[in-house]
Order: structure tokens, then C-alpha cells, then sequence
């Protein structure tokens, strides 16, 4: 897989992959870069390049023929990427987890500038969710080049607790220096890749009373945040967590349950982002608080030196944005002023850290942020509201569009109803814009209009993957289209399972990939998913080949960002800024 070029952010290369179909063809296909690209494609074979004259409408080829290799060449340019043939349809990369743990949640960047993606990789041993006591393991984040060539291993230590809601990890390239940084929170005795370690060694803050609603827990000690070398793993500046966890009962409100509690459920939830803030310029931010108070803190990586931008806390007499928090959050410039905004679920913080807007919709786990309706100007903003207990009576809409420059309700339905889980994908071509389902509702079209009472049974992950501008669904190491007129999931490509499918079940595997992102090819999405045993890593892509000319989806921003908070607590598939969908006639869409 050549070419994985990133400067300062930004691709510059083809990322050329050549893959064999089962009927014994290859597949091949590039990324366009710039608005009306021609190019010329060659065969390799015994060292000899002869040019394919076939037509090539988009960046793909399904070469019929065969070949050793394959050159990609910009017409007019002498000079071409090299595109080797795969032995399959995935890059097999080896993986060391620690013994006990597997592989989890994975971010990419370029972490040593020399212009290829490498990935960053959560080690995970035994987990609890936040609102289960028991001692768990320390989390790992290991480095990794695409071959499987290790790079360094940070070890986080026994206070920081592994749980898909503490560990929230970003690579990005910060400073915009060429390299990208590795940030998250940290504690006393966090090993950096040098060993270095950070705080106090020997302090051990975790509850170790068996008796206690606090077992396991770590809610004493310091907290600390901290950036680190993407290249060597070493830890660049540490500094106090903001904000800090006391009041541990100070974290409660009108969301989920609509309750508190003093034994650390609601204060040590966490997500982090990072966002253009100034429309110009990356900056970190971190945050804390889902159900009632929430805070967030902007940081900005300038120098060798992290320094607050602003801080956001909605118990500072904003109580509009108390209760408005969720399980996922989204960056996107929602107003259309350049500059990034913050959409914590229900609520809107500006990029100047104030509060833009609150739906009043409460605490979720679902959104999605984008241009969903091609009929209506700017971004919308769809939501799905968890119901239960006692704020069922409250009878807050389950699911709803809103106008994501103001917040405005555009429709909503199943009001008191927990829906839970929700997507929104272009999947059904006879109805303009993207389609809307979830567990219970059915299927709606983008202006909620029922289509039918059936719908998807996954409701985690779509990704673009055959050759049209449909979204198809991911779930199980499988990737299936729904067939409109049967009201059903086709099977369309089918990874190998890890372990055996009950111990795959057990392990709670395949509700989403570790990773999923346009990373090499043309603008379709690649899935990187656990491989066999869980020794490595594997990094599949489609071998169907499409006619769609499409920038590389990367080189959005609002994207490219999605791809960086992918892992927060439940992850969402990474969305465009722009509408993506069967109605696109025109190629090259233009981005910013």
C-alpha cells in the first residue's frame, strides 16, 4: 500500500492498493486529490510496464487481466506511484498485546513524518463500565507502523481505569509540524515509552475496599493530562486535568436516569475531541460530564507548550446545557463561519467556548451531524434521546432532525420512548436525502416520513464500501446492503472471525471495527478489524471497483475529525460535511 503521504495534516499521495477478487482479477484503485484529475494506469509484468488502454471512468480499475504491479500516473506527469498487488483482500499487521489483553479501539496519524498513516492501538485487559465497581487493568496504547514494526508502548498504570468512558485518546498533529501528537488524561505512575514515569511512582490511588459502591475505583490522587511524541512515545508536557472530579457528587442531573451519585459513576465520564477553533489551527479538547454538569477544555499545542484556550462548564449559570450531554459527541462548523463547534449530543458549544445552543432533548447516545437533507440549506442535526425511569414522564421525543445552526426542531416521534440506537445513511435510493432508523421505529426518510415498519436490525455502523453512493451497514466482521424491495440485509463481504463465534460473542466483538476510515484507495472506507487469535491487526478493503470520482473522503475536515474521535466511548462511523448520496450526479465534489 504506497503512497500513505500526510503533510501537516494533509494527503498528498495516491494511496494506491491493488487487491485479487476471488474470480482471479485485481482490483485497483487510487485517490483523486484535486478537482478534474486524469489519470493513466500501468500493468506491470516482467519488469515492463505497458499502459492499460481500457477506459477508466473513476479512480478504480477492475483489471481483467491481471498483473505483478501496477503504476498510477497523473496525465501529464512522468513520474507515478508504485501500487503493489495484495495477497489478499487485507494488510495482515502483527500486534504484541500485553498477555490478558486484546486489541481495542485504534486511531491512525502520522506519527514520525515520514508520510504514511501509523497506528496508535488501546490495549485492553479486564474493563467495567463506570457504573460497576471491581478492580480492572491498566490501559496499554502501543504504537505501530502499518508492517507491524512496534514503535513504543505507553503504559497509563494502575490509576487510570480501563473503561470504554475514561480513556479517551487523540492523534493528531497538533503544532502542525508534519508529525501527529498522542494526547489523553493521565496519573500518578503512567510510563511514557522512554520510562519515564509520571507523578509518583508508587502511589496506588485505587479503592481497595470489596465492601465499597467505590471498589475499584479511583476517585483520590492527582489527575493529569498529557501530549506525547508521536514518534517515540515520550511524554512531551503533563499538566492538572481540567476539571478536576470534586465534588464527586457534582455530576448529576436531568439526563439518563436522571440521577447522581457520590461513588463515582457520573464524574468520571469523560470524551475528548479536537476541533478547528479558530478555523485556521488544531486545538485539543478535553471534557467531563454527560448527565448533568458538563465541562469542557480547550487546549491549544503551541511550542512545546500547552496552554488553555477556554473552558466550558455549564453549572457556570447555563443550566440550558445541564442534562444535555451524551455517549458521543461530533465536531462540525455548524454556522458556516469557518470555525469549528463542539456538538456534545443535545447541546451546541461555539467555538469561542459558549454555549450556541441547547435542543432541550437531553441525555443520548446517538448523533449525527451533516448536510442529511440535500433540500434544505446548511447542516441538520439528528438525535436520538435516551427515555427511562423517571424522565419517561417528561415525554421527551426518542428520536428527531433538528437545524444544526440554531437547534430548531425540524420533526420528532416516540416521544417518552428509549430508542437508544439510531444511524442515518443514504441506504434506500427511491427517497431523496439520507434514511433514518433505529430499534423500534422503523424506517424514515430524512423528512421522518415512515417507509416501513422494517427496517435495519444493526443500528451502530454504515460505511461506503461497493461501488455506488449507497451506504451499506457493518456489523459482526460483516458488511451488508439493504435490499429495499425485500426489506432485508444482503451479505456482501464476510471477514474472517477472530476466535471461535462464542468466544467472539463473549468478548463482546464486531459491533464495531477497531477502526473503519478511508485510509487507502479511492474515497471508499476501509475496516480494520482483529485478526485471527487476536495476534494481529487486519486492514480490509473492498476489491469491488466503482465509477464514482470522489475526493478522498480524508481531506474533509468535519471527516478527518470524526476519524480522530472515532474511539470516544461508543463509537460512531466518521460523516462528511457534505451531502454524499445516491442524488450526486456530478463528480469531483468540491471541498473546502
Amino acid at each position: 500500500m504506497a503512497g500513505l503521504m500526510v503533510a501537516g495534516g494533509e494527503i498528498s499521495g495516491r494511496g494506491g492498493v491493488a487487491v485479487p477478487t476471488v474470480e482471479g482479477k485485481v482490483m485497483v484503485s487510487w485517490r483523486l486529490l484535486e478537482k478534474g484529475e486524469e489519470f493513466d494506469l500501468y500493468r506491470e509484468r516482467g519488469g515492463k510496464l505497458e499502459r492499460v488502454k481500457e477506459e477508466i471512468k473513476g479512480t478504480s480499475f477492475l483489471d481483467q487481466a491481471g498483473a505483478e504491479g501496477y503504476v498510477v500516473k497523473k496525465r501529464g506527469k512522468e513520474k507515478g506511484e508504485q501500487v503493489e498487488v495484495l495477497v489478499n483482500d487485507f494488510l495482515e499487521i502483527p500486534i504484541d498485546p500485553p498477555e490478558g489483553y486484546r486489541a481495542g479501539d485504534c486511531s491512525v496519524g502520522d506519527l514520525d513524518g515520514d508520510g504514511e498513516w501509523e497506528l496508535v492501538v488501546h490495549m485492553i485487559g479486564r474493563a467495567r463500565d463506570n457504573s460497576h465497581e471491581g478492580v480492572t487493568s491498566p490501559p496499554v496504547l502501543d504504537g505501530y507502523e502499518l508492517d507491524g514494526t512496534k514503535l513504543w508502548r505507553i503504559e497509563l498504570g494502575k490509576n487510570i481505569r480501563e473503561g470504554e468512558h475514561y480513556t479517551q485518546f487523540m492523534v493528531y498533529d497538533l503544532d502542525g509540524d508534519g508529525k501527529a501528537e498522542v494526547a489523553c488524561k493521565t496519573a500518578d505512575g503512567t510510563k511514557d515509552a522512554k520510562g519515564k514515569v509520571i507523578g509518583d511512582a508508587s502511589a496506588d490511588w485505587v479503592n481497595r475496599d470489596e465492601k465499597s459502591k467505590r471498589y475499584g475505583r479511583i476517585l483520590e490522587g492527582p489527575e493529569f493530562l498529557t501530549v506525547f511524541d508521536g514518534k517515540t512515545g515520550a511524554a512531551l508536557m503533563t499538566v492538572d486535568y481540567l476539571p478536576a472530579r470534586d465534588p464527586v457528587d457534582g455530576w448529576g442531573g436531568r439526563g439518563g436516569n436522571g440521577g447522581n451519585d457520590s461513588y463515582g459513576n457520573r464524574c468520571d465520564r469523560f470524551l475528548a475531541c479536537v476541533a478547528y477553533l479558530d478555523g485556521k489551527r488544531p486545538s485539543l479538547v478535553m471534557c467531563r460530564g454527560v448527565y448533568g454538569r458538563t465541562v469542557m477544555v480547550a487546549w491549544d499545542w503551541r511550542d512545546g507548550e500547552l496552554k488553555k484556550r477556554w473552558i466550558f462548564d455549564s453549572k457556570d449559570g447555563q443550566n440550558a446545557f445541564s442534562g444535555m450531554g451524551g455517549h458521543s459527541l461530533a465536531v462540525a462548523d455548524v454556522d458556516a463561519d469557518g470555525r469549528d463547534e463542539i456538538v456534545y449530543q443535545a447541546m451546541v458549544v461555539d467555538d469561542d467556548g459558549k454555549g450556541l445552543f441547547s435542543t432541550g432533548r437531553r441525555h443520548g447516545d446517538t448523533l449525527t451531524v451533516g448536510d442529511l437533507d440535500p433540500n434544505r440549506e446548511g447542516m441538520e442535526l439528528y438525535l436520538v434521546t435516551e427515555n427511562e425511569g423517571r424522565t419517561v414522564a417528561w415525554q421527551t421525543p426518542g428520536a428527531g432532525l433538528h437545524c444544526a445552526r440554531t437547534g430548531k426542531v425540524i420533526w420528532s416521534h416516540s416521544p417518552g420512548v428509549d430508542l437508544s440506537a439510531g444511524l442515518v445513511a443514504d441506504i434506500d435510493p427511491r427517497h431523496e436525502g439520507y434514511e433514518v432508523w433505529d430499534r423500534r421505529s422503523g424506517l424514515r426518510t430524512i423528512t421522518g416520513k415512515l417507509i416501513s415498519k422494517n427496517s435495519p436490525r444493526n443500528q451502530d455502523w454504515v460505511i461506503w464500501w461497493d461501488g455506488d453512493l449507497l451506504r451499506e451497514i457493518y456489523s459482526g466482521f460483516r458488511v451488508a446492503k439493504w435490499d429495499w424491495e425485500d426489506e432485508r440485509e444482503k451479505i456482501i463481504f464476510q471477514a474472517d472471525f477472530p476466535f471461535g463465534r462464542e468466544e467472539s460473542r463473549w468478548w463482546g466483538l464486531g459491533k464495531w471495527p477497531n477502526l473503519a476510515a478511508d485510509l487507502v484507495g479511492d474515497w471508499r472506507e476501509e475496516l480494520l478489524l482483529l485478526g485471527p487469535e487476536g495476534k494481529s491487526l487486519r486492514l480490509y478493503t473492498t476489491a469491488i471497483p466503482s465509477q464514482h470520482r470522489q475526493r478522498c473522503l480524508m481531506m474533509d475536515r468535519q471527516y478527518r475529525l470524526s476519524v480522530a474521535l472515532q474511539n470516544v466511548v461508543y463509537n460512531k462511523a466518521p460523516q462528511v460535511s457534505y451531502y454524499l448520496g445516491r442524488e450526486i450526479e456530478q463528480t469531483d465534489v468540491p471541498q473546502e
